[in-house]
């Protein structure tokens, strides 16, 4: 006896005769259902033997069995109530920190509010699905839905997933900048906005031109803004017979007398490159949170090692030399062409070549030069037959 105690106490033993339990109700409600059912046995069936039945049938597992069942439902409801509060609350914080990285990184608006919608959607899909599987809910057919909705959605925008993923590589490797002066293919204008697919220039006639980021993030972009200072040439046509040196000392006091135009490598104010030196000193004079004091000696370095780098890369790269010259280019066929070149900022490109014209057209046949043109000379040999 004692024996059999022991046993009735082994779990394995307790799920054995559970499971022995139910199967035996199992059976005999089974059994009773297809007699119920069996089209032989109706005409045998008598009132007394249906109430003898009902009042026969286990009515007391059949309510065991629902209520473990409901329990066990329940259970899984009030704990995916749970994941998903909780989750929701780590995925709502999480944008909040991202948010706030990229509004200090001074991220592009556009990118920074795609890739946050994107990053909070697919979060949320991940909890629903996470929350269905706990529920008890089969979560392959739901993955496998949306799986062939991707794949369709992707062939049917394979275009226009191009242009995005363009616009997220403009953006983040910034090739060029709202304010920028390009140039890509027949098409040249400032850049007035930079959209996730498209974007937005304005020509020099004040014409909006809308190009897709694909060509622009795979083409090739001349961008006028993106070096300080630019290198402007003239050249300038003088006839055969007249002074190079007066047309050359004459082109160089227009050259000096205007005050845009670079006179020597002193004037050109380099370019520094950012680093966060600046921003970690001042950081250091507040009060700051546990993690930002743990990183910080890692950041300064890093910017330390940036600044090393960006000096040895200026070191190897050619100086340009900003002094203005006057040059011969071409002996032509009826005038002397000279070259002309001189450096100024890229903000005062155009208005100092205008200057620089209409200065050379004014004062150089003040000093006795001529601009040759073409013309024809007719010469008759003889006028017979006139």
């Amino acid at each position: 006896m004692k024996l059999l105690n022991i046993l009735l106490q082994v779990p394995a033993v307790q799920d054995t005769i559970a499971a022995s339990k139910i199967q035996n109700l199992t059976n005999t409600a089974k059994a009773q259902v297809d007699a119920i059912a069996n089209p032989d046995s109706i005409a045998a069936l008598t009132p007394d033997k249906v109430w003898g039945g009902i009042r026969n049938f286990d009515w007391s597992g059949v309510v065991t069995s629902l209520s473990s069942q409901l329990i066990s439902l329940g259970l899984r409801v009030l704990a995916a109530i749970l994941i998903f509060y909780v989750g929701k609350l780590i995925i709502n914080k999480l944008y909040s920190v991202l948010l706030a990285v990229f509004v200090k990184k001074d991220v592009d608006r556009s990118l920074s509010t795609f890739l946050l919608s994107f990053l909070k959607i697919t979060l949320l899909f991940l909890l629903i699905i996470t929350v269905i599987g706990v529920m008890g809910i089969e979560t392959s057919s739901f993955i496998a839905i949306f799986a062939s909705a991707g794949v369709a959605i992707g062939m049917a925008l394979s275009g226009t997933l191009q242009n995005f993923a363009g616009g997220v590589l403009i953006l983040l490797i910034k090739p060029y900048k709202v304010g920028d002066f390009i140039e890509f293919g027949t098409y040249k204008g400032t850049v007035k906005e930079i959209q996730i697919f498209h974007t937005i220039i304005t020509t020099i006639n004040n014409e909006r031109i809308i190009i897709p980021n694909g060509g622009l993030s795979t083409g090739t972009i001349n961008n006028y803004s993106a070096e300080g200072y630019r290198r402007i040439e003239w050249r300038v046509a003088v006839s055969y017979g007249d002074d190079v040196k007066a047309a050359r000392s004459a082109i160089m006091d227009i050259i000096h007398g205007d005050s845009r135009i670079v006179k020597n490598a002193s004037e050109v104010h380099e370019i520094e490159v950012e680093t966060d030196t600046q921003e970690d000193s001042i950081t250091e004079e507040k009060r700051e949170s546990w993690w930002r004091r743990l990183f910080r000696r890692s950041r300064r370095k890093t910017a330390e090692w940036r600044a090393t780098q960006a000096a040895q890369i200026q070191s190897k790269l050619p100086k340009p030399d900003y002094t203005p010259s006057v040059q011969v280019e071409e002996l032509a066929d009826s005038s002397v062409v000279l070259l002309v070149r001189a450096w100024a900022e890229s903000a005062d490109y155009w208005p100092v070549l205008y200057a620089i014209n209409e200065q050379i057209y004014e004062q150089l046949p003040k000093h006795g030069l001529h601009f040759p043109f073409p013309q024809l000379d007719v010469h008759l040999d003889s006028m017979h037959n006139v």
